[in-house]
Protein backbone atom coordinates (compact mmCIF):
# COMPACT_ATOMS: atom_id res chain seq x y z
CA UNK A 1 0.00 0.00 0.00
CA UNK A 2 0.95 3.60 -1.42
CA UNK A 3 -0.61 6.41 0.90
CA UNK A 4 0.13 10.12 0.09
CA UNK A 5 -1.67 12.75 1.63
CA UNK A 6 -2.89 15.48 -0.99
CA UNK A 7 -4.73 18.03 1.50
CA UNK A 8 -4.07 19.29 5.06
CA UNK A 9 -6.86 22.61 5.62
CA UNK A 10 -7.69 22.96 8.99
CA UNK A 11 -9.13 19.98 10.16
CA UNK A 12 -9.58 18.77 6.53
CA UNK A 13 -7.55 15.57 4.85
CA UNK A 14 -7.32 13.80 1.86
CA UNK A 15 -5.04 10.93 1.19
CA UNK A 16 -4.48 9.26 -1.83
CA UNK A 17 -4.05 5.42 -1.29
CA UNK A 18 -2.65 2.85 -4.35
CA UNK A 19 -2.89 -0.25 -3.28
CA UNK A 20 -0.77 -3.13 -5.74
CA UNK A 21 -2.58 -5.09 -8.04
CA UNK A 22 -0.30 -8.14 -6.83
CA UNK A 23 -1.90 -7.32 -3.51
CA UNK A 24 -5.17 -7.89 -5.22
CA UNK A 25 -4.22 -11.07 -7.00
CA UNK A 26 -2.30 -12.61 -4.08
CA UNK A 27 -5.66 -12.41 -2.01
CA UNK A 28 -7.56 -13.64 -5.03
CA UNK A 29 -5.39 -16.74 -5.25
CA UNK A 30 -6.17 -17.49 -1.76
CA UNK A 31 -9.71 -17.13 -1.59
CA UNK A 32 -10.11 -19.40 -4.35
CA UNK A 33 -7.49 -21.93 -2.64
CA UNK A 34 -10.42 -21.81 -0.34
CA UNK A 35 -12.82 -22.32 -2.32
CA UNK A 36 -12.17 -25.49 -4.77
CA UNK A 37 -12.51 -28.14 -2.13
CA UNK A 38 -15.93 -26.94 -2.32
CA UNK A 39 -16.65 -26.25 -5.81
CA UNK A 40 -18.31 -29.55 -7.77
CA UNK A 41 -18.06 -29.37 -11.35
CA UNK A 42 -19.21 -31.95 -14.20
CA UNK A 43 -16.01 -33.89 -15.35
CA UNK A 44 -13.81 -33.25 -12.21
CA UNK A 45 -13.79 -34.46 -8.51
CA UNK A 46 -14.61 -32.33 -6.12
CA UNK A 47 -11.47 -30.40 -5.19
CA UNK A 48 -10.06 -30.77 -8.18
CA UNK A 49 -11.39 -28.10 -10.60
CA UNK A 50 -8.35 -26.27 -12.09
CA UNK A 51 -7.63 -22.75 -10.48
CA UNK A 52 -7.92 -21.30 -14.25
CA UNK A 53 -11.40 -22.48 -14.38
CA UNK A 54 -11.71 -21.73 -10.72
CA UNK A 55 -10.66 -18.07 -11.64
CA UNK A 56 -12.82 -17.72 -14.62
CA UNK A 57 -16.10 -19.01 -13.34
CA UNK A 58 -15.59 -17.29 -9.61
CA UNK A 59 -12.73 -14.84 -10.20
CA UNK A 60 -14.95 -11.16 -10.53
CA UNK A 61 -17.50 -12.14 -8.06
CA UNK A 62 -14.96 -12.51 -5.74
CA UNK A 63 -12.64 -9.52 -7.02
CA UNK A 64 -15.66 -7.21 -5.99
CA UNK A 65 -15.61 -8.44 -2.05
CA UNK A 66 -11.42 -8.38 -1.95
CA UNK A 67 -11.65 -4.51 -3.25
CA UNK A 68 -14.40 -3.78 -1.04
CA UNK A 69 -12.65 -5.58 2.06
CA UNK A 70 -8.98 -4.29 1.01
CA UNK A 71 -10.19 -0.69 0.54
CA UNK A 72 -11.87 -0.81 3.53
CA UNK A 73 -8.62 -1.99 5.95
CA UNK A 74 -6.18 0.00 4.37
CA UNK A 75 -8.26 3.40 5.00
CA UNK A 76 -8.89 2.31 8.64
CA UNK A 77 -5.23 1.36 8.93
CA UNK A 78 -4.03 4.63 7.21
CA UNK A 79 -6.04 6.45 10.16
CA UNK A 80 -4.75 4.11 12.97
CA UNK A 81 -1.20 4.79 11.59
CA UNK A 82 -1.37 8.52 11.70
CA UNK A 83 -3.08 8.94 14.91
CA UNK A 84 -6.44 10.69 13.78
CA UNK A 85 -9.81 10.75 15.28
CA UNK A 86 -12.72 11.34 12.40
CA UNK A 87 -15.53 13.75 13.39
CA UNK A 88 -17.53 11.74 10.52
CA UNK A 89 -17.46 8.42 8.22
CA UNK A 90 -14.54 9.36 5.34
CA UNK A 91 -16.05 9.86 1.75
CA UNK A 92 -13.99 7.05 -0.17
CA UNK A 93 -13.97 7.58 -4.17
CA UNK A 94 -12.06 4.93 -6.36
CA UNK A 95 -10.11 7.19 -9.11
CA UNK A 96 -8.46 4.38 -11.19
CA UNK A 97 -8.78 0.76 -11.62
CA UNK A 98 -8.74 -1.88 -14.21
CA UNK A 99 -8.05 -5.81 -13.96
CA UNK A 100 -5.14 -6.56 -13.38
CA UNK A 101 -3.65 -3.11 -12.63
CA UNK A 102 -3.21 -0.82 -9.33
CA UNK A 103 -6.29 0.20 -7.31
CA UNK A 104 -6.26 3.68 -6.53
CA UNK A 105 -8.43 5.79 -4.87
CA UNK A 106 -9.07 8.77 -2.45
CA UNK A 107 -10.27 9.22 1.28
CA UNK A 108 -11.50 12.36 2.41
CA UNK A 109 -12.09 12.74 5.82
CA UNK A 110 -12.85 15.45 8.42
CA UNK A 111 -10.67 15.47 11.96
CA UNK A 112 -11.99 15.71 15.65
CA UNK A 113 -10.30 19.27 16.86
CA UNK A 114 -8.07 18.75 19.54
CA UNK A 115 -9.85 20.58 22.48
CA UNK A 116 -7.16 19.09 25.36
CA UNK A 117 -8.22 18.69 28.44
CA UNK A 118 -11.26 20.67 30.16
CA UNK A 119 -11.32 21.98 33.93
CA UNK A 120 -14.72 22.45 34.58
CA UNK A 121 -13.52 23.35 38.11
CA UNK A 122 -13.51 26.59 37.25
CA UNK A 123 -16.78 27.64 36.01
CA UNK A 124 -19.21 29.28 37.71
CA UNK A 125 -22.75 28.91 37.30
CA UNK A 126 -26.12 30.02 38.76
CA UNK A 127 -29.10 27.85 39.63
CA UNK A 128 -32.34 29.53 39.74
CA UNK A 129 -35.31 27.58 41.93
CA UNK A 130 -38.42 28.94 43.06
CA UNK A 131 -40.62 28.09 45.89
CA UNK A 132 -43.82 26.25 45.22
CA UNK A 133 -46.92 29.05 47.19
CA UNK A 134 -50.01 28.93 47.76
CA UNK A 135 -50.92 31.40 45.38
CA UNK A 136 -49.66 28.94 42.56
CA UNK A 137 -51.84 25.94 44.09
CA UNK A 138 -54.57 28.36 43.94
CA UNK A 139 -53.81 29.46 40.10
CA UNK A 140 -53.96 25.51 38.91
CA UNK A 141 -56.84 24.54 40.99
CA UNK A 142 -58.66 27.12 39.47
CA UNK A 143 -57.22 26.40 35.69
CA UNK A 144 -58.54 22.47 36.91
CA UNK A 145 -62.08 23.91 37.50
CA UNK A 146 -62.27 25.69 34.52
CA UNK A 147 -61.72 22.94 32.63
CA UNK A 148 -63.93 20.51 34.53
CA UNK A 149 -66.95 23.21 33.41
CA UNK A 150 -70.09 22.77 33.53
CA UNK A 151 -73.05 24.48 32.34
CA UNK A 152 -77.01 24.16 32.81
CA UNK A 153 -79.72 24.72 30.37
CA UNK A 154 -80.94 28.84 30.54
CA UNK A 155 -84.65 28.44 31.87
CA UNK A 156 -86.32 31.41 30.34
CA UNK A 157 -85.36 32.50 26.58
CA UNK A 158 -82.48 35.43 26.13
CA UNK A 159 -80.07 35.98 23.24
CA UNK A 160 -76.88 34.25 23.92
CA UNK A 161 -74.28 36.12 25.74
CA UNK A 162 -70.05 36.25 25.84
CA UNK A 163 -69.49 33.41 28.43
CA UNK A 164 -72.50 31.27 27.23
CA UNK A 165 -72.18 27.89 25.52
CA UNK A 166 -74.52 27.58 22.48
CA UNK A 167 -75.12 24.16 21.63
CA UNK A 168 -75.26 24.49 17.66
CA UNK A 169 -74.80 22.21 14.36
CA UNK A 170 -72.75 24.20 11.59
CA UNK A 171 -71.60 23.56 7.92
CA UNK A 172 -69.13 25.26 6.24
CA UNK A 173 -68.46 26.14 2.35
CA UNK A 174 -66.18 27.45 0.17
CA UNK A 175 -67.21 29.40 -2.79
CA UNK A 176 -70.49 26.87 -1.97
CA UNK A 177 -68.75 23.65 -1.64
CA UNK A 178 -68.34 21.97 1.02
CA UNK A 179 -65.40 21.89 2.27
CA UNK A 180 -63.78 18.10 4.71
CA UNK A 181 -63.69 18.94 8.47
CA UNK A 182 -66.00 21.78 8.40
CA UNK A 183 -69.34 20.60 9.32
CA UNK A 184 -70.46 19.53 13.21
CA UNK A 185 -73.46 18.47 15.25
CA UNK A 186 -74.55 19.51 18.64
CA UNK A 187 -71.05 20.84 19.49
CA UNK A 188 -70.89 22.99 22.61
CA UNK A 189 -69.12 26.28 21.75
CA UNK A 190 -68.53 28.74 24.71
CA UNK A 191 -69.22 32.12 23.46
CA UNK A 192 -65.98 34.04 24.11
CA UNK A 193 -63.41 31.19 24.70
CA UNK A 194 -61.13 32.00 20.97
CA UNK A 195 -61.50 28.38 19.97
CA UNK A 196 -62.82 28.83 16.69
CA UNK A 197 -61.00 31.32 13.86
CA UNK A 198 -61.32 34.71 14.69
CA UNK A 199 -64.74 36.62 13.93
CA UNK A 200 -66.64 33.67 14.23
CA UNK A 201 -67.78 33.33 18.21
CA UNK A 202 -68.70 37.16 17.87
CA UNK A 203 -70.76 36.88 15.40
CA UNK A 204 -73.12 34.28 17.61
CA UNK A 205 -73.57 36.98 20.07
CA UNK A 206 -77.17 37.64 20.54
CA UNK A 207 -78.33 34.59 18.78
CA UNK A 208 -82.05 32.87 19.58
CA UNK A 209 -82.20 28.82 20.17
CA UNK A 210 -83.99 27.64 16.99
CA UNK A 211 -82.17 30.37 14.95
CA UNK A 212 -80.00 29.78 11.82
CA UNK A 213 -77.18 32.03 10.71
CA UNK A 214 -75.11 32.22 8.23
CA UNK A 215 -71.41 33.57 9.79
CA UNK A 216 -68.92 34.82 7.01
CA UNK A 217 -65.52 33.93 7.72
CA UNK A 218 -62.08 34.29 6.32
CA UNK A 219 -59.13 31.58 7.59
CA UNK A 220 -56.10 33.39 8.64
CA UNK A 221 -53.29 33.94 5.73
CA UNK A 222 -51.16 31.34 7.89
CA UNK A 223 -53.54 28.92 8.53
CA UNK A 224 -52.00 25.13 8.82
CA UNK A 225 -54.30 23.65 6.61
CA UNK A 226 -52.83 25.23 3.42
CA UNK A 227 -55.68 24.29 1.36
CA UNK A 228 -58.14 26.89 4.13
CA UNK A 229 -55.42 29.34 4.55
CA UNK A 230 -56.69 33.19 3.77
CA UNK A 231 -60.13 31.20 2.25
CA UNK A 232 -63.41 33.34 2.65
CA UNK A 233 -65.70 30.57 4.49
CA UNK A 234 -69.56 30.85 5.25
CA UNK A 235 -70.92 28.96 7.94
CA UNK A 236 -74.29 28.03 8.12
CA UNK A 237 -74.85 27.32 11.90
CA UNK A 238 -78.42 26.58 14.35
CA UNK A 239 -78.35 27.15 17.82
CA UNK A 240 -80.04 24.22 19.05
CA UNK A 241 -79.78 25.06 22.98
CA UNK A 242 -78.69 27.60 25.33
CA UNK A 243 -76.52 26.56 28.46
CA UNK A 244 -74.78 29.02 31.21
CA UNK A 245 -71.73 28.07 33.30
CA UNK A 246 -72.32 26.87 36.65
CA UNK A 247 -69.54 27.23 38.88
CA UNK A 248 -67.56 24.48 39.92
CA UNK A 249 -66.75 24.41 43.54
CA UNK A 250 -63.35 23.36 44.45
CA UNK A 251 -64.18 20.97 47.63
CA UNK A 252 -63.69 17.42 48.53
CA UNK A 253 -65.79 16.17 45.96
CA UNK A 254 -63.83 18.04 42.75
CA UNK A 255 -61.19 16.49 44.37
CA UNK A 256 -62.28 12.84 44.03
CA UNK A 257 -62.91 13.63 40.21
CA UNK A 258 -59.13 13.19 40.25
CA UNK A 259 -59.03 10.06 42.16
CA UNK A 260 -58.26 12.06 45.34
CA UNK A 261 -59.74 10.98 48.91
CA UNK A 262 -59.99 14.92 49.56
CA UNK A 263 -59.34 18.53 49.01
CA UNK A 264 -56.18 18.66 51.18
CA UNK A 265 -55.07 14.96 48.69
CA UNK A 266 -55.46 16.75 45.73
CA UNK A 267 -53.84 19.86 47.00
CA UNK A 268 -50.65 17.79 47.85
CA UNK A 269 -50.33 16.24 44.59
CA UNK A 270 -50.66 19.72 42.50
CA UNK A 271 -47.81 20.99 44.91
CA UNK A 272 -45.81 18.11 44.04
CA UNK A 273 -46.48 18.39 40.37
CA UNK A 274 -45.91 21.91 40.08
CA UNK A 275 -42.63 21.03 41.98
CA UNK A 276 -41.43 18.70 39.91
CA UNK A 277 -41.71 21.19 37.05
CA UNK A 278 -39.97 24.24 38.79
CA UNK A 279 -36.71 21.51 39.36
CA UNK A 280 -37.40 20.84 35.56
CA UNK A 281 -37.17 24.54 34.51
CA UNK A 282 -34.54 24.81 36.75
CA UNK A 283 -32.46 22.18 35.47
CA UNK A 284 -32.89 23.67 32.16
CA UNK A 285 -31.85 27.11 32.94
CA UNK A 286 -28.90 25.37 35.01
CA UNK A 287 -27.90 23.69 31.72
CA UNK A 288 -28.29 26.83 29.67
CA UNK A 289 -25.94 28.56 32.00
CA UNK A 290 -23.51 25.89 31.54
CA UNK A 291 -24.08 26.10 28.23
CA UNK A 292 -23.11 29.83 27.88
CA UNK A 293 -20.40 29.19 30.22
CA UNK A 294 -18.89 26.71 27.81
CA UNK A 295 -19.24 28.44 24.43
CA UNK A 296 -17.55 31.61 26.28
CA UNK A 297 -14.75 29.68 27.40
CA UNK A 298 -13.55 27.62 24.86
CA UNK A 299 -13.21 28.91 21.45
CA UNK A 300 -11.64 26.08 18.78
CA UNK A 301 -12.26 25.01 14.80
CA UNK A 302 -15.42 22.61 14.28
CA UNK A 303 -15.16 20.30 11.23
CA UNK A 304 -17.06 22.45 8.34
CA UNK A 305 -18.96 19.18 7.67
CA UNK A 306 -20.77 18.68 10.45
CA UNK A 307 -21.50 22.61 10.82
CA UNK A 308 -22.93 22.63 6.95
CA UNK A 309 -25.46 19.50 7.69
CA UNK A 310 -26.47 21.21 11.16
CA UNK A 311 -27.10 23.90 9.50
CA UNK A 312 -29.26 22.25 6.66
CA UNK A 313 -31.54 21.19 9.82
CA UNK A 314 -32.25 24.03 10.87
CA UNK A 315 -33.18 26.03 8.11
CA UNK A 316 -35.00 22.64 6.62
CA UNK A 317 -36.80 22.76 10.17
CA UNK A 318 -37.23 26.67 10.27
CA UNK A 319 -38.85 26.85 6.57
CA UNK A 320 -41.26 23.42 6.91
CA UNK A 321 -42.49 24.93 10.64
CA UNK A 322 -43.10 28.62 9.18
CA UNK A 323 -45.11 26.71 6.24
CA UNK A 324 -47.06 24.48 8.36
CA UNK A 325 -45.47 21.30 7.75
CA UNK A 326 -46.39 18.57 9.89
CA UNK A 327 -43.48 16.33 9.14
CA UNK A 328 -41.29 18.73 9.79
CA UNK A 329 -39.26 17.76 13.42
CA UNK A 330 -41.25 19.82 16.39
CA UNK A 331 -38.42 19.52 18.76
CA UNK A 332 -34.96 20.66 17.65
CA UNK A 333 -33.60 21.77 20.81
CA UNK A 334 -30.48 20.81 22.79
CA UNK A 335 -31.95 17.86 24.47
CA UNK A 336 -33.84 16.16 22.17
CA UNK A 337 -32.73 17.50 18.65
CA UNK A 338 -33.16 14.34 16.21
CA UNK A 339 -30.52 13.93 13.92
CA UNK A 340 -30.25 13.48 10.14
CA UNK A 341 -27.59 11.04 9.69
CA UNK A 342 -25.73 11.82 6.17
CA UNK A 343 -23.59 8.69 6.26
CA UNK A 344 -25.68 6.11 5.49
CA UNK A 345 -25.93 4.28 2.47
CA UNK A 346 -28.66 5.84 -0.08
CA UNK A 347 -28.90 6.34 -3.74
CA UNK A 348 -26.92 9.30 -4.70
CA UNK A 349 -30.00 10.60 -6.55
CA UNK A 350 -31.15 11.52 -2.98
CA UNK A 351 -28.10 13.52 -2.85
CA UNK A 352 -29.27 15.83 -5.89
CA UNK A 353 -32.69 15.89 -4.52
CA UNK A 354 -31.65 16.59 -0.56
CA UNK A 355 -29.53 19.57 -2.36
CA UNK A 356 -32.17 20.89 -4.27
CA UNK A 357 -34.37 20.93 -1.13
CA UNK A 358 -31.93 22.65 0.50
CA UNK A 359 -31.02 25.52 -1.92
CA UNK A 360 -35.31 25.97 -2.27
CA UNK A 361 -35.78 26.67 1.27
CA UNK A 362 -32.44 28.78 1.81
CA UNK A 363 -33.81 31.24 -0.54
CA UNK A 364 -36.86 31.74 1.40
CA UNK A 365 -34.51 33.28 4.46
CA UNK A 366 -32.82 37.19 4.46
CA UNK A 367 -29.52 36.91 4.56
CA UNK A 368 -29.56 37.84 8.32
CA UNK A 369 -31.64 34.19 8.91
CA UNK A 370 -28.44 32.44 7.22
CA UNK A 371 -26.14 34.49 8.91
CA UNK A 372 -27.70 33.47 12.56
CA UNK A 373 -28.09 30.09 11.57
CA UNK A 374 -24.95 29.34 10.30
CA UNK A 375 -23.74 30.90 13.83
CA UNK A 376 -26.19 28.37 15.39
CA UNK A 377 -25.16 25.89 13.96
CA UNK A 378 -21.54 26.03 14.64
CA UNK A 379 -22.93 26.86 18.58
CA UNK A 380 -24.26 23.28 18.13
CA UNK A 381 -21.72 21.38 16.39
CA UNK A 382 -18.70 22.94 19.21
CA UNK A 383 -20.82 22.29 22.13
CA UNK A 384 -21.81 18.72 20.82
CA UNK A 385 -18.35 18.00 20.56
CA UNK A 386 -17.12 19.52 23.80
CA UNK A 387 -19.38 17.20 25.56
CA UNK A 388 -18.83 14.55 23.20
CA UNK A 389 -14.68 15.22 24.72
CA UNK A 390 -15.97 15.56 28.38
CA UNK A 391 -17.87 11.99 28.13
CA UNK A 392 -14.54 10.01 26.35
CA UNK A 393 -12.09 11.74 28.89
CA UNK A 394 -14.35 11.23 32.23
CA UNK A 395 -15.08 7.36 30.33
CA UNK A 396 -18.91 8.65 30.97
CA UNK A 397 -21.23 5.66 29.09
CA UNK A 398 -24.89 5.14 29.16
CA UNK A 399 -25.77 1.47 29.81
CA UNK A 400 -28.19 -0.90 27.75
CA UNK A 401 -30.11 -1.05 30.49
CA UNK A 402 -30.79 3.12 31.03
CA UNK A 403 -31.06 2.70 27.08
CA UNK A 404 -34.34 0.01 27.49
CA UNK A 405 -35.89 2.00 30.12
CA UNK A 406 -35.70 5.12 28.15
CA UNK A 407 -37.53 3.08 25.45
CA UNK A 408 -39.74 1.34 27.98
CA UNK A 409 -41.19 5.16 28.97
CA UNK A 410 -41.73 5.96 25.56
CA UNK A 411 -43.98 2.86 24.98
CA UNK A 412 -45.68 3.61 27.63
CA UNK A 413 -47.12 6.72 25.37
CA UNK A 414 -48.64 4.32 23.33
CA UNK A 415 -50.72 2.02 25.10
CA UNK A 416 -51.48 -1.63 23.36
CA UNK A 417 -48.34 -0.18 20.72
CA UNK A 418 -45.41 -0.86 23.06
CA UNK A 419 -44.54 -3.88 21.22
CA UNK A 420 -44.16 -2.08 18.01
CA UNK A 421 -42.44 0.45 19.70
CA UNK A 422 -39.86 -1.88 20.50
CA UNK A 423 -39.68 -3.64 17.45
CA UNK A 424 -38.99 -0.01 15.85
CA UNK A 425 -35.89 0.85 17.90
CA UNK A 426 -34.57 -3.04 17.76
CA UNK A 427 -34.87 -2.29 13.85
CA UNK A 428 -33.37 1.22 13.75
CA UNK A 429 -30.25 1.79 14.74
CA UNK A 430 -30.40 5.43 14.28
CA UNK A 431 -33.53 5.51 16.03
CA UNK A 432 -31.83 3.76 18.96
CA UNK A 433 -28.76 6.28 18.80
CA UNK A 434 -31.23 9.35 19.10
CA UNK A 435 -32.50 8.23 22.37
CA UNK A 436 -28.74 7.15 23.59
CA UNK A 437 -27.58 10.84 22.86
CA UNK A 438 -29.80 13.01 24.97
CA UNK A 439 -29.04 10.24 27.69
CA UNK A 440 -25.50 10.54 27.62
CA UNK A 441 -25.59 14.35 27.41
CA UNK A 442 -27.85 14.62 30.50
CA UNK A 443 -24.99 12.39 32.34
CA UNK A 444 -22.23 14.67 31.02
CA UNK A 445 -24.26 17.75 32.17
CA UNK A 446 -24.46 16.17 35.34
CA UNK A 447 -20.86 15.79 35.75
CA UNK A 448 -19.52 18.81 34.88
CA UNK A 449 -22.54 20.56 37.26
CA UNK A 450 -21.34 18.40 39.73
CA UNK A 451 -17.94 19.38 39.32
CA UNK A 452 -18.22 23.41 38.63
CA UNK A 453 -18.96 25.85 41.38
CA UNK A 454 -22.96 26.34 41.71
CA UNK A 455 -24.58 29.11 43.67
CA UNK A 456 -28.31 28.67 44.64
CA UNK A 457 -30.74 31.55 44.22
CA UNK A 458 -33.84 31.78 44.90
CA UNK A 459 -36.32 34.07 42.36
CA UNK A 460 -39.97 34.33 41.72
CA UNK A 461 -41.79 31.49 39.83
CA UNK A 462 -42.00 34.21 36.90
CA UNK A 463 -38.50 35.35 37.19
CA UNK A 464 -37.61 31.03 36.60
CA UNK A 465 -39.89 30.79 33.68
CA UNK A 466 -39.04 33.61 32.11
CA UNK A 467 -37.00 33.55 28.19
CA UNK A 468 -33.40 34.54 29.33
CA UNK A 469 -33.17 35.95 25.67
CA UNK A 470 -35.87 38.36 26.40
CA UNK A 471 -35.15 42.19 26.13
CA UNK A 472 -36.15 42.60 29.46
CA UNK A 473 -36.29 39.30 31.82
CA UNK A 474 -38.68 40.23 35.27
CA UNK A 475 -37.15 41.17 38.01
CA UNK A 476 -37.98 39.21 41.09
CA UNK A 477 -41.56 39.99 42.00
CA UNK A 478 -42.67 41.30 39.05
CA UNK A 479 -45.24 40.82 37.17
CA UNK A 480 -44.47 39.32 34.29
CA UNK A 481 -45.51 35.98 31.86
CA UNK A 482 -47.13 33.55 34.42
CA UNK A 483 -45.06 29.81 34.78
CA UNK A 484 -45.64 26.98 32.80
CA UNK A 485 -46.93 25.07 36.06
CA UNK A 486 -49.75 22.62 34.54
CA UNK A 487 -52.93 23.03 35.82
CA UNK A 488 -53.66 19.51 36.71
CA UNK A 489 -52.44 16.49 38.57
CA UNK A 490 -51.58 13.35 37.00
CA UNK A 491 -54.18 11.66 38.48
CA UNK A 492 -56.96 11.26 35.70
CA UNK A 493 -60.93 12.51 36.33
CA UNK A 494 -62.94 9.95 36.44
CA UNK A 495 -65.12 8.88 34.14
CA UNK A 496 -68.03 10.67 35.89
CA UNK A 497 -66.76 14.43 35.64
CA UNK A 498 -68.25 16.01 33.02
CA UNK A 499 -66.80 19.32 31.22
CA UNK A 500 -67.76 21.26 27.90
CA UNK A 501 -66.18 20.30 25.06
CA UNK A 502 -64.49 24.28 23.45
CA UNK A 503 -62.50 22.45 20.62
CA UNK A 504 -63.66 22.62 17.43
CA UNK A 505 -62.05 20.33 15.20
CA UNK A 506 -63.39 21.73 11.86
CA UNK A 507 -62.24 25.02 13.10
CA UNK A 508 -58.63 24.85 14.77
CA UNK A 509 -57.04 27.92 15.98
CA UNK A 510 -53.38 28.84 13.48
CA UNK A 511 -50.48 28.25 15.36
CA UNK A 512 -47.66 30.90 16.24
CA UNK A 513 -44.83 30.41 13.81
CA UNK A 514 -41.73 29.15 15.93
CA UNK A 515 -38.59 31.24 15.41
CA UNK A 516 -35.03 29.86 16.36
CA UNK A 517 -33.73 31.19 19.85
CA UNK A 518 -30.25 30.58 21.11
CA UNK A 519 -32.13 28.29 23.69
CA UNK A 520 -32.81 25.89 20.99
CA UNK A 521 -29.70 26.03 19.53
CA UNK A 522 -27.68 23.84 21.70
CA UNK A 523 -27.30 20.73 20.99
CA UNK A 524 -24.96 18.09 22.30
CA UNK A 525 -23.89 14.52 20.44
CA UNK A 526 -22.27 11.27 21.21
CA UNK A 527 -19.76 11.19 18.53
Amino acid sequence: MEVTETLAEGLTREFKIIIPAAELDAELNSRLVELAPQVSLPGFRPGKVPPSLLRQRYGDSLLGEIIEKSVNENTQKTLEERDLRVASQPRIEITSYDKGKDLEYTVSLELMPDIGTLDYAKLSLERVTAEVGEDQIKEALDRMASQQKESSPVEKARPAATGDVVVIDFEGKIDGEVFEGGAGQDHHLELGSDSFIPGFEEQLIGIAVGETKDVPVPFPADYPAAHLAGKEAVFTVTAKELREPAPVEINDAFAQRFGMDSLDALKAAVKEQIEGEFGDASRARLKRSLLDALAEKYSFDVPPGMVEEEYRGIVHQVVHHAEGDKGASDDHDHDHGKEHDHNHDHDHGDDHNHAAGHEADEAKLSEEDRAEFRSIATRRVRLGLLLSEVGRQNSIQVTDDEVQRAIQQQASRFPGQEKFVFEYYQKNPQALAQVRAPLFEDKVVDFMVEMAKVTDTIVSAEALFADPDADEAPADGEEKPKPKAAAKPTAKAKSGAKSEDTDSKATPKAKAKPKAKKADADKGKES
